[in-house]
């Protein structure tokens, strides 16, 4: 009989499978992508954004995810479940970053992989930053307000810290080390903390090097289950890398490892990173991303079961205990249904704050927009780019957002108020190459002009590909994005710019642009507005709303 059951649940893993790709879904409400398929299954990813490094814990009937955001703020997103299907984004832990140098955009830095946790009634995130240490934020409320970002522990080249509270009220912090840095990789070390998690007692003790079997090992999460310590890490690198697991009955070691998610014969490169957890009705069930380049590191939600204390996640196709991302499976049991849900996106900007999907390319500055200087509008103060500025790289007031979706298109309506030749605002989609179309004021009077940057990160000029004249600075600017061939790994995200003076009759302008990712992050698509470094005054320009529709123009 123990030969015969793991062989059931392997098959009857199968067929849930394979049985909702098949099944017709219910109707359900549109949107750039919507996982829940109406009919108690979901397909993955459950998020096709960029929530890199995601962190999910239950407290009660609720589920709380956090992700990386590094040098945009505000950071450390918080996004809230009922079923770890259906999110929203309720806050953000991080507002600003509490280092001066963070007045301008620092690529790639700051806020690395965090980790979330609940504990004696309070949320907590752990956060390494490479450059500065380890920092940690605590809540009653895990939509805020948040503690400031509190450092404690300054040292170069800790990342990935997350917390464990023993039975008997120790705790402890694991955590990885950036090679960037100090010359450290394919190592874990895990250090003692006092009760609160407010302070790290020692310099740690190494539980695990990787270098021989899992390579660039990382991203740990801590648990305790059934007597024993588990780490879950990812190994193999980003894009390639599978998931490890480490188990032991003493806290610092010795550790077993095993792989227990693998891209096997899946479409799903690099399955790792991400975070166990059970539902209330004592389902088990794993929540990591998968690189996208352009896209980002998308979510996706695996099934998961125990098997001789070992973690089994997705399918085992092969019955060899490493599992293998599913395309879609039912839902998990939560106890009831709860409404689809997704995160934000447009913005009709008719709120006194802005929408929980923007984000900024530094620590903002409130002078830089105004939600009440007219009325359902956006204002955004023309910003004067320096002397030496060739492109919109080191550029703090980027307000901009997460792709939602592998297809959809992003529409604005704005009106500049100019005050200097050369002022323009409009709508950009931003990597390290980045494509824009805006309207400026020039001798000629308004024109429209569609530019692009390739590898901005390098200081290249942004370069004008295609220009209209237009005779008033009202005008809608919009931008498709869909991929040049969906089933492709790394794909090619075509994007086409257009405009339309009446919001009915579009042009498009330029050549397509393939967008690019920025730095750890995917590409993001916006708004900006901006003078140059000679303007003697400047104007603003007014958003009347922000679009997000799918990609035959349903909106969200």
């Amino acid at each position: 009989m123990k030969r015969v059951l793991p062989f059931l649940v392997v098959l009857l893993a199968l067929v849930l499978v394979q049985s909702p790709v098949d099944a017709q879904p219910l109707p359900a409400p549109s949107g750039v992508w919507t996982p829940d398929r109406g009919d108690g299954t979901y397909k993955n990813p459950i998020l096709y954004a960029d929530y890199s490094d995601p962190d999910v814990i239950r407290v009660g009937d609720d589920y709380y995810m956090t992700s990386s955001s590094f040098s945009h703020f505000p950071g450390l997103p918080i996004l809230h479940s009922k079923d770890l299907v259906n999110w929203s984004i309720i806050g953000h832990a991080a507002p600003r970053y509490p280092v001066d140098e963070f007045a301008e955009p620092q690529h790639g830095k700051a806020i690395w992989a965090p980790a979330l946790r609940y504990h004696n009634g309070e949320f907590s995130i752990y956060v390494g930053d490479p450059d500065r240490g380890i920092f940690m934020t605590k809540s009653k409320d895990p939509a805020g307000p948040w503690d400031q970002l509190r450092l404690i522990r300054k040292v170069t080249g800790w990342i990935d810290p997350c917390p464990l509270w023993d039975d008997d009220g120790n705790a402890y912090l694991v955590h990885a080390f950036a090679n960037s840095r100090v010359g450290i990789k394919s190592i874990l070390a895990v250090n003692r903390m006092n009760k609160e998690g407010t302070q790290i007692l020692d310099d740690g003790i190494v539980v695990f090097v990787g270098h021989k079997t899992h390579p660039t090992i990382e991203g740990p999460k801590f648990y305790k289950r059934n007597g024993y310590y588990y780490i879950f890490a990812p190994a193999g690198g980003v894009k390639p890398g599978w998931q490890t697991v480490l188990r032991s009955k003493n806290v610092f070691g010795p550790y077993e490892d095993k792989i227990v998610l693998e891209q096997g014969k899946s479409s799903v490169n690099g399955p790792h990173q991400g975070s166990w957890v059970v539902t209330q009705t004592g389902e088990d069930w794993f929540v990591h991303f998968q690189d996208r380049y352009a896209y980002g590191r998308i979510v996706h939600l695996q099934p998961m079961r125990w098997e001789l204390d070992w973690p089994v996640m997705g399918v085992d196709q092969d019955g060899n205990g490493i599992g293998e991302p599913v395309a879609s499976f039912k839902k998990p049991n939560v106890g009831k249904t709860y409404p689809l849900q997704v995160p934000q996106t447009s913005d009709e900007f008719d709120s006194a704050s802005l929408g929980l999907q923007w984000q900024w390319e530094a620590n903002f500055q409130s002078r830089w927009f105004s939600t009440d200087a007219r009325k359902g509008w956006l204002r955004l103060y023309s910003q004067q780019m320096s002397a030496s500025s060739g492109n919109l790289w080191n550029v703090a007031s980027l307000m901009l957002q997460k792709m939602p979706a592998p297809s959809f298109t992003a529409t604005a309506r704005l009106e500049m108020i100019p005050q200097s030749i050369g002022e323009r605002a409009g709508l950009v989609v931003f990597g390290m190459d980045y494509a824009s179309i805006t309207i400026e004021k020039s001798d000629e009077g308004y024109r429209v002009v569609q530019s692009v940057c390739a590898k901005a990160e390098r200081g290249s000029p942004e370069e004008p590909k295609a220009t209209a004249l237009v005779s008033s600075p009202s005008i809608f600017f919009r931008v498709m994005v869909r991929p040049e061939h969906e089933k492709e790994i790394v794909p090619n995200i075509l994007c086409s710019f257009s405009y339309s003076v009446d919001g009915k009759e579009y042009t498009t302008l330029g050549k397509e642009f393939v967008a690019r990712e920025g730095q750890w992050v995917g590409a993001k698509v916006g708004v900006f507005t901006l003078a140059g470094a000679n303007a003697n005054r400047l104007g603003f320009t007014d958003f009347d709303w922000f679009r997000i529709e799918a990609a035959g123009g349903e909106k969200p």
